[in-house]
């Protein structure tokens, strides 16, 4: 079976089994690191409390974007 063969394969699998395909894919090629995973959860967590807790200044998305768009046109 080809390379083209087997894409048109998955292309034709219902989309959630697509996502199983391609996530079994992407973890092939790097895959998961559970120190990175477990220090990245730290930091959510860690800024999901200073959310809360009103520790930070919260900046909507849209106006973050606006202002890059600004720097780099």
């Amino acid at each position: 079976m080809s390379t083209k063969d087997i894409i048109a394969e998955m292309l034709s699998l219902p989309i959630e089994q697509r996502a199983i395909v391609a996530d079994s894919l992407l973890k092939s090629l790097n895959p998961p690191d559970s120190d990175i995973d477990d220090k990245w959860l730290t930091v959510a967590k860690t800024r999901l409390e200073e959310i809360r807790s009103s520790n930070v200044n919260i900046i909507d998305g849209e106006e973050v974007f606006k202002k890059v768009w600004k720097k780099f046109p």
